[in-house]
């Protein structure tokens, strides 16, 4: 596949729609699970009544169940981590690369588990089956909207934990995410270390910054500033698209290195006519960009987005006043794979946590994962980082 096809196929799959890079063999098949909960309690204090959450599995569960391995996902991702639906679906899971038999994460060794966070920020896409905003208050008999309380990263890591209890497991060998599964990778290693044996993360951080913070405000002011949006009551009415099209472009442009953004997107002749006829008329590159996230935003919820940049930006590591006391509880041996080029999960981010690890004598590495993606070398340059995946991962 060339760079360019590559290249255009990131703005798909950065926003649900995952598509393989790499598929030598013939995927695993997988069926999207449900797992439900008659209420769940969150760091806030509130319950939500009825919680589902999709999950899927890949492998075998031991006897003893401790081959256990956590997938947890990226921020417009969802459980499909591996594998296809049917022989015919033209995409596999976002990690098919290095998850499967015989691969860096080898289902032939472990069981390895995916499981949807909540608010997953594409509800409606037809694989995606799990509580938030838009779905029903069975209090009301309508979408909750902002009545849905604020959720944390603990909060994604407190409903998997559920699950995983539920199928008596209570020990990972490994949890691995990538982008905000980075963050809750950590977290199920500060707040649960008896049960992490070994944390990878990818293109991560063990905590926001203010410049991270405000970064991600970008995002949820494209929303708010939607007329439509209606200060969240909009699910009798228009859905806010244009403020999820602008999320989605904002998103898109910072999860992409300008060398992949330049490759992909069109060139611009000198002084198109389009662009002197008035400031109305979109530039070629922007227009690409735009339409491409136009496309994409019925699949989408607004207030999904919302939900999951609160979570974001409210994360450090262990709930604690300071990253130094959340990361002293962990006890997992730990792996960092930033993208050296990432501008959104900026790679010094990464190399914190793992420095503070290792000052505080825990047992930590880090590689940098090499690219033109960015921070979408996560997912796209992965297979990368196969070798020494699979190496930490068997030590």
């Amino acid at each position: 596949m060339s760079t360019l096809k590559t290249a255009k196929l990131s703005l798909v799959a950065l926003c649900g729609l995952f598509i393989s890079i790499t598929q030598a063999q013939e995927p695993l098949l997988v069926e999207k699970q449900s797992f439900q909960m008659d209420n769940y309690t969150t760091v806030g204090g509130e319950t939500i009544k009825d919680v589902t959450v999709g999950w899927e599995a890949y492998g075998e569960l031991n006897e003893a169940k401790d081959n256990v391995i956590l997938i947890t996902h990226f921020f417009s991702g969802n459980s499909h981590a591996a594998g296809k639906y049917t022989p015919n679906d033209p995409q596999a899971g976002y990690w098919d690369a290095i998850i499967g038999p015989g691969k860096a994460i080898d289902t032939n060794k472990f069981y390895v588990v995916s499981v949807d966070s909540l608010v997953n920020a594409y509800p409606n896409l037809p694989s995606v089956i799990t509580t938030g905003p838009a779905s029903i208050n069975p209090d009301t008999g309508k979408p909750y909207g902002l009545d849905f309380p604020v959720v944390t990263i603990r909060d994604f890591v407190n409903v998997q934990k559920a699950l995983l209890e539920s199928k008596g497991i209570n020990k990972l060998h490994a949890v691995v995410g990538a982008s905000m599964g980075s963050l809750q990778a950590i977290e199920w290693a500060s707040a649960y270390p008896n049960w992490v044996d070994r944390m990878v993360s990818v293109i991560g951080t063990a905590k926001m910054d203010a410049w991270t913070i405000a970064g991600l405000e970008m995002w949820s002011q494209a929303i708010k500033l939607d007329p439509n949006w209606r200060g969240g009551d909009y699910y009798d009415h228009d859905a806010p698209l244009d403020g999820v099209t602008m999320a989605q472009a904002m998103i898109t442009h910072g999860a992409m290195h300008p060398e992949i953004f330049n490759q992909s997107a069109p060139q611009q002749p000198t002084l198109p006519a389009d662009g002197l006829k008035t400031v109305n008329n979109q530039l070629p590159a922007a227009k690409w960009l735009f339409d491409s996230s136009r496309a994409r935003a019925p699949l989408a919820d607004a207030n999904h987005i919302l939900y999951l940049v609160r979570a974001n930006q409210l994360f450090i590591a262990g709930h604690k006043k300071t990253l130094e006391q959340g990361l002293a509880n962990v006890t997992a041996k730990s792996l960092f794979l930033p993208s050296s080029n990432d501008l959104l999960l900026m790679p010094y981010m990464a190399e914190h946590a793992n420095a503070m690890l290792n000052d505080l004598g825990k047992q930590s590495e880090l590689e940098y994962i090499e690219g033109p993606w960015g921070h979408l070398n996560g997912l796209f340059s992965i297979q990368s980082k196969a070798a020494k995946l699979a190496q930490f991962l068997n030590q």
